[in-house]
């Protein structure tokens, strides 16, 4: 009788993930990357359609990824220290899901064979939604309901 074996993010926390591990939770759908406002007394978080001028729009993947903490000081390179407390993230964010003891969704990658098609195709990422940064007017002449 074969023995299955657990998934990483299942058996081990986010500190002792490696970095080919805690990478791989990202899903891609570039939502960590849409500009932000927030209620400061009740910590409500408000997403725009606004993006990052680094954001390769149709392949959600950020164009300058080792500099972007650099060249976007506000950028945030997420660690787990960070997630003690995600609720500024998304709530389909895998570092948020597992931060709060939750699983993965169906369509991630890591739970398609390593296939981001599901994703795109349930409308679980920013393609085509978005404007950059540099483009748009006042952040909240964009606010979304849709994330």
């Amino acid at each position: 009788m074969s023995k299955t074996t657990e998934p990483f993010w299942r058996t081990k926390s986010l500190e002792e993930l490696s970095r080919e591990e805690w990478e791989s939770l990202c899903d891609g759908c570039a939502k960590c990357c849409l500009q932000k406002l927030e209620d400061e007394e009740t910590r409500e978080i408000y997403f725009t359609n606004v993006v990052c001028d680094l954001l390769d729009q149709e392949s959600c993947r950020c164009t300058h990824y080792q500099e972007r903490s650099i060249l976007v000081p506000n950028c945030i390179t997420l660690q787990p220290m960070d997630l003690k407390d995600p609720y500024w993230l998304p709530s389909t964010c895998a570092y948020r899901l597992i931060a709060e003891g939750k699983d993965l969704p169906v369509w991630h990658p890591l739970m398609c064979n390593g296939e981001s098609r599901q994703m795109r195709l349930g409308g679980h990422s920013i393609r085509g939604k978005v404007v950059a940064e540099s483009e748009a007017d006042d952040w909240e002449h964009h606010l979304i309901d849709w994330i």
